[in-house]
Protein backbone atom coordinates (compact mmCIF):
# COMPACT_ATOMS: atom_id res chain seq x y z
CA UNK A 1 0.00 0.00 0.00
CA UNK A 2 1.17 3.84 -0.82
CA UNK A 3 0.51 6.73 1.32
CA UNK A 4 -0.33 9.90 -0.70
CA UNK A 5 -0.52 13.28 0.56
CA UNK A 6 -2.41 15.42 -1.47
CA UNK A 7 -0.51 18.58 -2.01
CA UNK A 8 -4.70 20.45 -2.86
CA UNK A 9 -5.65 18.93 0.75
CA UNK A 10 -4.33 17.73 3.86
CA UNK A 11 -5.80 14.06 4.03
CA UNK A 12 -4.01 11.42 3.36
CA UNK A 13 -5.22 9.51 -0.09
CA UNK A 14 -4.23 5.69 0.38
CA UNK A 15 -4.93 3.04 -2.23
CA UNK A 16 -3.17 0.35 -3.53
CA UNK A 17 -0.42 0.82 -6.45
CA UNK A 18 -1.89 -0.76 -9.41
CA UNK A 19 0.62 -3.29 -11.09
CA UNK A 20 2.02 -2.33 -14.80
CA UNK A 21 0.25 -4.08 -17.33
CA UNK A 22 2.79 -6.08 -19.75
CA UNK A 23 1.38 -4.52 -22.89
CA UNK A 24 4.21 -3.57 -25.68
CA UNK A 25 2.21 -0.62 -26.66
CA UNK A 26 2.69 1.67 -29.91
CA UNK A 27 3.95 4.92 -29.80
CA UNK A 28 1.13 7.42 -29.78
CA UNK A 29 1.25 10.62 -31.77
CA UNK A 30 3.96 13.30 -30.36
CA UNK A 31 1.72 15.77 -28.05
CA UNK A 32 3.41 19.62 -28.74
CA UNK A 33 2.58 21.72 -25.96
CA UNK A 34 2.08 25.72 -26.90
CA UNK A 35 1.87 28.60 -24.97
CA UNK A 36 -2.01 29.57 -24.62
CA UNK A 37 -2.94 33.32 -24.11
CA UNK A 38 -3.65 33.47 -19.96
CA UNK A 39 -3.39 35.30 -16.97
CA UNK A 40 -4.02 32.01 -14.86
CA UNK A 41 -1.87 31.79 -11.93
CA UNK A 42 1.44 29.18 -11.82
CA UNK A 43 1.00 26.47 -9.75
CA UNK A 44 4.03 26.01 -7.23
CA UNK A 45 5.14 22.87 -6.28
CA UNK A 46 3.22 20.86 -7.91
CA UNK A 47 1.81 19.71 -11.23
CA UNK A 48 -2.23 20.76 -12.21
CA UNK A 49 -4.18 17.45 -10.91
CA UNK A 50 -6.89 16.22 -12.95
CA UNK A 51 -9.58 13.23 -12.55
CA UNK A 52 -11.10 11.43 -15.38
CA UNK A 53 -14.11 9.52 -14.18
CA UNK A 54 -14.91 6.79 -16.33
CA UNK A 55 -12.20 4.12 -18.48
CA UNK A 56 -13.88 3.81 -21.83
CA UNK A 57 -12.78 4.71 -24.97
CA UNK A 58 -13.39 8.53 -23.87
CA UNK A 59 -11.68 9.09 -20.44
CA UNK A 60 -8.81 6.78 -21.13
CA UNK A 61 -7.78 8.75 -24.07
CA UNK A 62 -8.36 11.89 -21.94
CA UNK A 63 -6.26 10.61 -18.79
CA UNK A 64 -3.68 9.36 -21.56
CA UNK A 65 -3.17 12.78 -23.30
CA UNK A 66 -3.18 14.56 -19.71
CA UNK A 67 -0.23 12.34 -18.21
CA UNK A 68 1.34 12.54 -21.78
CA UNK A 69 1.33 16.36 -21.79
CA UNK A 70 2.48 16.70 -17.87
CA UNK A 71 -0.62 16.65 -15.78
CA UNK A 72 -1.05 14.90 -12.51
CA UNK A 73 -3.66 12.38 -13.68
CA UNK A 74 -6.61 9.85 -12.07
CA UNK A 75 -8.41 7.43 -13.96
CA UNK A 76 -11.55 6.27 -11.91
CA UNK A 77 -13.25 3.18 -13.29
CA UNK A 78 -15.58 0.96 -11.49
CA UNK A 79 -15.97 -2.17 -13.32
CA UNK A 80 -12.50 -3.02 -15.22
CA UNK A 81 -13.91 -6.08 -16.38
CA UNK A 82 -17.07 -4.74 -17.88
CA UNK A 83 -18.52 -4.51 -21.64
CA UNK A 84 -20.47 -1.56 -22.38
CA UNK A 85 -22.98 -3.27 -25.08
CA UNK A 86 -22.10 -1.90 -27.95
CA UNK A 87 -21.62 -2.89 -32.28
CA UNK A 88 -17.96 -2.38 -31.85
CA UNK A 89 -17.64 -1.06 -34.91
CA UNK A 90 -14.52 1.32 -35.59
CA UNK A 91 -13.44 3.82 -38.61
CA UNK A 92 -10.60 2.74 -40.29
CA UNK A 93 -8.81 6.09 -39.73
CA UNK A 94 -9.24 5.08 -35.80
CA UNK A 95 -6.57 2.39 -35.79
CA UNK A 96 -4.02 4.58 -37.31
CA UNK A 97 -4.96 8.03 -35.53
CA UNK A 98 -5.34 6.30 -32.29
CA UNK A 99 -2.40 3.42 -32.66
CA UNK A 100 -4.95 0.34 -32.07
CA UNK A 101 -2.83 -3.24 -32.42
CA UNK A 102 -4.42 -5.02 -35.47
CA UNK A 103 -4.30 -8.02 -32.99
CA UNK A 104 -7.69 -6.04 -31.35
CA UNK A 105 -9.75 -6.67 -34.51
CA UNK A 106 -11.69 -9.70 -34.74
CA UNK A 107 -13.72 -8.94 -37.83
CA UNK A 108 -12.56 -6.71 -40.87
CA UNK A 109 -15.94 -6.36 -42.31
CA UNK A 110 -15.77 -5.91 -46.34
CA UNK A 111 -19.95 -6.65 -47.11
CA UNK A 112 -22.50 -5.00 -45.20
CA UNK A 113 -26.30 -5.69 -45.94
CA UNK A 114 -28.97 -3.27 -45.52
CA UNK A 115 -32.62 -4.41 -45.56
CA UNK A 116 -35.31 -2.66 -45.77
CA UNK A 117 -39.11 -3.23 -44.49
CA UNK A 118 -40.00 -5.67 -47.28
CA UNK A 119 -36.61 -7.18 -47.16
CA UNK A 120 -35.10 -5.84 -50.35
CA UNK A 121 -31.55 -6.06 -49.70
CA UNK A 122 -28.75 -4.07 -51.28
CA UNK A 123 -25.25 -4.74 -50.76
CA UNK A 124 -23.64 -1.30 -49.36
CA UNK A 125 -19.57 -2.21 -49.62
CA UNK A 126 -19.44 -2.69 -53.19
CA UNK A 127 -17.42 0.47 -53.40
CA UNK A 128 -15.06 -0.16 -50.85
CA UNK A 129 -11.55 -0.41 -52.05
CA UNK A 130 -9.13 -3.63 -51.53
CA UNK A 131 -7.69 -2.10 -48.37
CA UNK A 132 -10.63 -1.15 -46.65
CA UNK A 133 -12.61 -2.47 -43.97
CA UNK A 134 -14.90 -1.67 -41.08
CA UNK A 135 -13.37 -3.15 -37.93
CA UNK A 136 -15.35 -4.94 -35.55
CA UNK A 137 -14.33 -5.76 -31.90
CA UNK A 138 -15.20 -6.33 -28.60
CA UNK A 139 -15.37 -3.39 -26.12
CA UNK A 140 -13.84 -4.98 -23.24
CA UNK A 141 -11.27 -5.60 -25.52
CA UNK A 142 -10.51 -2.55 -26.53
CA UNK A 143 -11.58 -0.63 -23.57
CA UNK A 144 -8.66 -2.59 -21.25
CA UNK A 145 -6.23 -2.10 -23.82
CA UNK A 146 -6.09 1.59 -23.78
CA UNK A 147 -6.67 1.88 -19.88
CA UNK A 148 -3.42 0.07 -19.97
CA UNK A 149 -2.06 2.08 -22.08
CA UNK A 150 -2.86 5.22 -20.32
CA UNK A 151 -1.46 3.65 -17.21
CA UNK A 152 1.96 2.62 -19.16
CA UNK A 153 1.88 6.84 -20.03
CA UNK A 154 1.83 7.69 -15.79
CA UNK A 155 -1.96 7.87 -15.62
CA UNK A 156 -3.07 6.73 -11.72
CA UNK A 157 -5.73 3.83 -12.69
CA UNK A 158 -8.27 3.61 -9.45
CA UNK A 159 -10.84 0.59 -10.06
CA UNK A 160 -13.10 2.60 -7.85
CA UNK A 161 -17.24 3.48 -7.76
CA UNK A 162 -17.14 8.04 -7.50
CA UNK A 163 -20.49 8.43 -5.96
CA UNK A 164 -20.28 12.27 -5.31
CA UNK A 165 -18.43 15.43 -6.72
CA UNK A 166 -18.35 18.16 -4.83
CA UNK A 167 -18.21 21.64 -6.32
CA UNK A 168 -16.17 24.17 -4.87
CA UNK A 169 -18.00 27.43 -3.77
CA UNK A 170 -14.67 30.01 -4.84
CA UNK A 171 -12.40 29.68 -7.59
CA UNK A 172 -9.30 28.67 -5.20
CA UNK A 173 -11.12 25.88 -4.05
CA UNK A 174 -10.45 22.28 -5.25
CA UNK A 175 -13.21 19.74 -6.44
CA UNK A 176 -13.28 17.01 -4.25
CA UNK A 177 -13.82 13.33 -5.58
CA UNK A 178 -16.10 10.82 -3.36
CA UNK A 179 -15.26 7.47 -3.73
CA UNK A 180 -15.61 3.92 -2.66
CA UNK A 181 -13.02 0.89 -2.70
CA UNK A 182 -13.83 -2.26 -0.74
CA UNK A 183 -16.79 -0.59 0.87
CA UNK A 184 -14.69 2.35 2.08
CA UNK A 185 -15.32 5.82 1.19
CA UNK A 186 -12.21 8.07 0.16
CA UNK A 187 -11.88 11.65 -1.21
CA UNK A 188 -9.59 12.92 -3.67
CA UNK A 189 -9.17 17.08 -4.25
CA UNK A 190 -8.09 17.97 -7.67
CA UNK A 191 -8.16 20.90 -9.75
CA UNK A 192 -9.82 19.77 -13.25
CA UNK A 193 -12.39 16.92 -13.80
CA UNK A 194 -12.78 15.23 -17.55
CA UNK A 195 -16.94 13.31 -16.79
CA UNK A 196 -16.51 10.76 -19.21
CA UNK A 197 -18.94 8.30 -17.31
CA UNK A 198 -21.55 7.64 -19.99
CA UNK A 199 -24.81 8.73 -20.50
CA UNK A 200 -26.23 8.52 -17.44
CA UNK A 201 -23.46 10.77 -16.03
CA UNK A 202 -23.26 11.42 -12.54
CA UNK A 203 -20.79 14.38 -12.96
CA UNK A 204 -23.35 15.82 -15.25
CA UNK A 205 -25.79 15.72 -12.72
CA UNK A 206 -23.40 17.49 -10.16
CA UNK A 207 -22.39 20.70 -12.15
CA UNK A 208 -26.15 20.73 -13.48
CA UNK A 209 -25.30 20.27 -17.21
CA UNK A 210 -29.46 19.27 -17.89
CA UNK A 211 -31.08 16.47 -19.50
CA UNK A 212 -31.43 14.84 -23.07
CA UNK A 213 -33.21 12.32 -24.59
CA UNK A 214 -31.72 8.67 -24.27
CA UNK A 215 -32.13 5.84 -26.49
CA UNK A 216 -32.00 2.19 -24.75
CA UNK A 217 -29.65 -0.07 -26.57
CA UNK A 218 -30.37 -3.87 -26.51
CA UNK A 219 -27.98 -6.46 -27.71
CA UNK A 220 -27.63 -10.51 -27.35
CA UNK A 221 -24.23 -12.59 -27.93
CA UNK A 222 -24.90 -15.21 -29.45
CA UNK A 223 -22.48 -18.49 -30.38
CA UNK A 224 -23.51 -19.81 -33.90
CA UNK A 225 -22.78 -23.27 -35.35
CA UNK A 226 -19.68 -22.89 -37.81
CA UNK A 227 -21.48 -23.47 -41.08
CA UNK A 228 -23.57 -20.76 -40.11
CA UNK A 229 -20.88 -17.98 -38.44
CA UNK A 230 -18.59 -18.71 -42.14
CA UNK A 231 -21.44 -16.91 -43.56
CA UNK A 232 -20.60 -13.62 -41.27
CA UNK A 233 -16.83 -14.10 -41.95
CA UNK A 234 -16.75 -10.98 -43.29
CA UNK A 235 -20.35 -9.03 -43.56
CA UNK A 236 -22.04 -7.16 -41.23
CA UNK A 237 -26.16 -6.42 -41.62
CA UNK A 238 -28.44 -3.57 -40.98
CA UNK A 239 -32.10 -3.78 -40.36
CA UNK A 240 -34.73 -1.20 -40.69
CA UNK A 241 -38.53 -1.63 -40.19
CA UNK A 242 -41.33 -0.58 -37.30
CA UNK A 243 -40.69 -4.20 -36.56
CA UNK A 244 -37.21 -3.69 -35.30
CA UNK A 245 -37.33 -0.16 -34.27
CA UNK A 246 -39.80 2.60 -34.60
CA UNK A 247 -36.33 4.99 -35.13
CA UNK A 248 -33.35 3.32 -35.46
CA UNK A 249 -31.84 -0.24 -36.80
CA UNK A 250 -31.22 -3.57 -35.92
CA UNK A 251 -28.12 -4.64 -36.56
CA UNK A 252 -25.80 -8.75 -37.11
CA UNK A 253 -22.20 -7.48 -36.55
CA UNK A 254 -19.54 -10.58 -36.44
CA UNK A 255 -17.34 -10.97 -33.49
CA UNK A 256 -14.29 -13.32 -33.09
CA UNK A 257 -16.12 -16.51 -31.86
CA UNK A 258 -19.94 -15.36 -31.82
CA UNK A 259 -22.31 -12.45 -33.69
CA UNK A 260 -24.09 -9.06 -31.59
CA UNK A 261 -27.70 -9.01 -32.77
CA UNK A 262 -29.41 -5.79 -31.45
CA UNK A 263 -31.57 -2.66 -32.11
CA UNK A 264 -32.30 0.55 -29.93
CA UNK A 265 -35.02 3.13 -29.83
CA UNK A 266 -35.49 6.45 -28.11
CA UNK A 267 -39.15 6.69 -28.53
CA UNK A 268 -40.54 3.39 -27.68
CA UNK A 269 -38.12 2.09 -24.56
CA UNK A 270 -40.92 0.04 -22.91
CA UNK A 271 -40.69 -2.19 -25.79
CA UNK A 272 -37.51 -3.07 -27.00
CA UNK A 273 -37.70 -6.46 -26.10
CA UNK A 274 -40.37 -6.98 -28.33
CA UNK A 275 -38.04 -5.07 -31.02
CA UNK A 276 -35.34 -7.29 -29.95
CA UNK A 277 -37.42 -10.32 -30.86
CA UNK A 278 -38.25 -8.71 -34.13
CA UNK A 279 -34.78 -8.59 -35.81
CA UNK A 280 -34.23 -11.95 -33.89
CA UNK A 281 -37.02 -13.10 -36.10
CA UNK A 282 -35.68 -11.24 -39.01
CA UNK A 283 -32.31 -12.56 -39.09
CA UNK A 284 -33.93 -16.72 -37.83
CA UNK A 285 -32.67 -18.52 -40.45
CA UNK A 286 -29.30 -17.55 -40.26
CA UNK A 287 -28.94 -17.78 -36.48
CA UNK A 288 -31.08 -21.33 -36.17
CA UNK A 289 -29.02 -23.52 -33.75
CA UNK A 290 -27.37 -20.57 -31.81
CA UNK A 291 -26.85 -20.46 -28.24
CA UNK A 292 -27.03 -16.45 -26.55
CA UNK A 293 -23.84 -16.40 -24.29
CA UNK A 294 -24.50 -12.64 -23.06
CA UNK A 295 -27.31 -10.03 -22.97
CA UNK A 296 -26.90 -6.45 -22.85
CA UNK A 297 -28.64 -3.06 -22.43
CA UNK A 298 -27.29 0.58 -22.00
CA UNK A 299 -28.26 4.16 -22.52
CA UNK A 300 -27.31 5.69 -25.51
CA UNK A 301 -27.63 9.39 -25.68
CA UNK A 302 -29.83 10.85 -28.49
CA UNK A 303 -27.66 14.40 -28.71
CA UNK A 304 -25.26 16.93 -27.05
CA UNK A 305 -26.54 18.36 -23.83
CA UNK A 306 -27.10 21.50 -22.60
CA UNK A 307 -23.94 22.03 -21.02
CA UNK A 308 -21.26 20.33 -21.58
CA UNK A 309 -18.33 22.51 -19.50
CA UNK A 310 -18.80 24.25 -16.42
CA UNK A 311 -16.30 25.33 -14.09
CA UNK A 312 -13.33 23.37 -14.32
CA UNK A 313 -15.30 20.54 -15.05
CA UNK A 314 -15.50 19.12 -18.96
CA UNK A 315 -17.73 16.21 -20.29
CA UNK A 316 -16.85 14.25 -23.63
CA UNK A 317 -18.00 10.86 -24.84
CA UNK A 318 -21.28 9.68 -24.38
CA UNK A 319 -21.62 12.50 -21.17
CA UNK A 320 -21.42 14.92 -23.34
CA UNK A 321 -24.04 13.39 -25.87
CA UNK A 322 -21.10 12.40 -28.71
CA UNK A 323 -23.18 9.82 -30.35
CA UNK A 324 -24.25 10.20 -33.84
CA UNK A 325 -28.14 10.04 -35.01
CA UNK A 326 -28.81 7.61 -37.58
CA UNK A 327 -26.17 5.57 -37.39
CA UNK A 328 -25.23 5.34 -33.83
CA UNK A 329 -21.58 5.89 -34.35
CA UNK A 330 -19.90 6.78 -30.75
CA UNK A 331 -16.82 4.80 -30.35
CA UNK A 332 -14.38 7.01 -32.40
CA UNK A 333 -16.60 10.70 -30.99
CA UNK A 334 -15.93 9.09 -27.68
CA UNK A 335 -11.94 8.48 -27.65
CA UNK A 336 -11.26 12.46 -30.04
CA UNK A 337 -13.40 14.25 -27.60
CA UNK A 338 -11.33 13.00 -24.87
CA UNK A 339 -8.30 13.23 -26.50
CA UNK A 340 -8.99 16.95 -27.64
CA UNK A 341 -9.85 17.84 -24.19
CA UNK A 342 -6.78 16.65 -22.37
CA UNK A 343 -4.90 18.02 -24.67
CA UNK A 344 -7.00 21.46 -24.84
CA UNK A 345 -6.40 21.26 -20.31
CA UNK A 346 -2.60 20.20 -21.37
CA UNK A 347 -2.69 23.15 -23.76
CA UNK A 348 -4.12 25.65 -21.73
CA UNK A 349 -2.29 25.13 -18.39
CA UNK A 350 1.22 25.04 -20.29
CA UNK A 351 2.07 21.22 -19.81
CA UNK A 352 0.36 21.36 -15.98
CA UNK A 353 2.29 24.27 -14.59
CA UNK A 354 -0.90 27.01 -14.76
CA UNK A 355 -4.36 26.74 -13.21
CA UNK A 356 -7.29 26.65 -15.67
CA UNK A 357 -10.42 27.97 -15.51
CA UNK A 358 -13.81 27.71 -17.79
CA UNK A 359 -12.74 29.84 -20.50
CA UNK A 360 -9.50 27.97 -21.10
CA UNK A 361 -11.82 24.73 -21.43
CA UNK A 362 -14.24 26.62 -23.57
CA UNK A 363 -11.92 28.15 -26.04
CA UNK A 364 -9.32 25.31 -26.31
CA UNK A 365 -11.39 22.40 -26.06
CA UNK A 366 -15.59 23.26 -26.51
CA UNK A 367 -15.12 25.64 -29.73
CA UNK A 368 -12.74 23.43 -31.45
CA UNK A 369 -14.62 20.52 -31.00
CA UNK A 370 -17.92 22.28 -31.96
CA UNK A 371 -16.07 23.81 -35.16
CA UNK A 372 -14.77 20.32 -36.25
CA UNK A 373 -17.91 18.01 -35.60
CA UNK A 374 -21.10 19.67 -34.59
CA UNK A 375 -22.59 20.55 -38.41
CA UNK A 376 -21.81 16.06 -38.62
CA UNK A 377 -24.09 15.82 -35.95
CA UNK A 378 -26.83 17.91 -36.95
CA UNK A 379 -26.27 16.48 -40.55
CA UNK A 380 -27.23 12.91 -39.45
CA UNK A 381 -30.19 14.10 -36.93
CA UNK A 382 -31.64 15.07 -39.82
CA UNK A 383 -30.80 11.95 -42.00
CA UNK A 384 -32.76 10.11 -39.01
CA UNK A 385 -35.39 12.20 -39.03
CA UNK A 386 -36.31 12.21 -42.90
CA UNK A 387 -35.56 8.36 -43.27
CA UNK A 388 -36.41 6.21 -39.81
CA UNK A 389 -40.03 7.45 -39.27
CA UNK A 390 -41.74 5.47 -41.56
CA UNK A 391 -41.66 2.20 -43.13
CA UNK A 392 -41.81 4.35 -46.46
CA UNK A 393 -39.52 6.85 -45.51
CA UNK A 394 -37.21 2.76 -44.71
CA UNK A 395 -37.83 1.80 -48.23
CA UNK A 396 -36.29 5.29 -49.83
CA UNK A 397 -33.07 4.88 -47.95
CA UNK A 398 -32.22 1.18 -48.84
CA UNK A 399 -33.32 2.29 -52.30
CA UNK A 400 -31.25 5.22 -52.53
CA UNK A 401 -28.00 2.67 -50.63
CA UNK A 402 -27.81 0.86 -53.61
CA UNK A 403 -26.65 4.05 -55.50
CA UNK A 404 -22.65 3.54 -55.83
CA UNK A 405 -21.98 7.38 -55.56
CA UNK A 406 -23.88 7.57 -52.42
CA UNK A 407 -22.18 4.38 -50.96
CA UNK A 408 -18.63 6.32 -51.98
CA UNK A 409 -19.60 9.15 -50.28
CA UNK A 410 -20.82 7.23 -47.12
CA UNK A 411 -17.92 5.20 -46.55
CA UNK A 412 -15.32 7.77 -47.37
CA UNK A 413 -16.82 9.96 -44.83
CA UNK A 414 -17.16 7.40 -42.23
CA UNK A 415 -13.96 5.03 -42.81
CA UNK A 416 -12.06 8.60 -42.71
CA UNK A 417 -13.88 10.91 -40.82
CA UNK A 418 -13.40 13.87 -43.11
CA UNK A 419 -15.53 15.22 -45.75
CA UNK A 420 -15.69 13.57 -49.17
CA UNK A 421 -14.57 15.50 -52.29
CA UNK A 422 -17.92 15.01 -54.14
CA UNK A 423 -18.95 15.86 -57.74
CA UNK A 424 -21.30 18.68 -58.00
CA UNK A 425 -23.18 16.84 -60.85
CA UNK A 426 -23.29 13.31 -58.91
CA UNK A 427 -24.05 15.10 -56.11
CA UNK A 428 -27.45 17.32 -57.67
CA UNK A 429 -28.45 13.08 -59.09
CA UNK A 430 -28.33 12.37 -55.20
CA UNK A 431 -30.56 14.73 -54.25
CA UNK A 432 -32.72 14.35 -57.25
CA UNK A 433 -32.65 10.72 -56.56
CA UNK A 434 -33.54 10.84 -52.80
CA UNK A 435 -36.28 12.95 -53.66
CA UNK A 436 -37.38 10.79 -56.15
CA UNK A 437 -37.20 7.45 -53.74
CA UNK A 438 -39.42 9.26 -50.72
CA UNK A 439 -41.96 10.40 -53.43
CA UNK A 440 -41.82 7.17 -55.10
CA UNK A 441 -41.55 5.23 -51.80
CA UNK A 442 -44.60 6.38 -49.58
CA UNK A 443 -46.71 5.91 -52.58
CA UNK A 444 -45.65 2.15 -52.78
CA UNK A 445 -46.16 2.30 -48.97
CA UNK A 446 -49.44 3.24 -48.94
CA UNK A 447 -50.46 0.81 -51.42
CA UNK A 448 -48.68 -2.26 -49.28
CA UNK A 449 -50.64 -1.45 -46.12
CA UNK A 450 -53.44 -1.94 -47.94
CA UNK A 451 -52.47 -5.74 -48.18
CA UNK A 452 -53.13 -8.05 -45.78
CA UNK A 453 -49.94 -9.26 -44.04
CA UNK A 454 -50.36 -12.33 -44.65
CA UNK A 455 -50.89 -12.58 -47.89
CA UNK A 456 -48.04 -10.12 -48.63
CA UNK A 457 -45.81 -12.07 -46.24
CA UNK A 458 -45.68 -15.11 -48.94
CA UNK A 459 -44.36 -12.31 -51.67
CA UNK A 460 -41.31 -11.68 -49.48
Amino acid sequence: MAAITHPLHTPTVTFRIPTRPSYRFTPTHKLIITASSTSNKPISGRRLIAAVIGGGPAGSSAAEALASGGVETYLFERSPSGAKPCGGAIPLCMLDEFSIPPELVDRKVTHMKIISPSNLTVDFGKTLKSHEYISMLRREVLDSYLRSRAESKGVILLKALVTKLDVPTSPNQPYIIHYTVNNRIKYLPVDVVVGADGANSRVAKSIHAGDYACAIAYQERIKLPDDKMEYYQNLAEMYVGDDVSPDFYGWVFPKCDHVAVGTGTVCSKPNIKRYQQGIRSRVLPKIAGGKVIKVEAHPIPEHPRPVRVRGRVALVGDAAGYVTKCSGEGIYFAAKSGRMCGEAIVKASEGGHRMIGESDLKREYLKQWDSKYITTFRFLDLLQHVFYGNNAAREALVELCGDEYVQRMTFESYLYKKLANGNRWEDLKMVSGTIGSLIRCKLVGKEMESFDKNVLAKFV
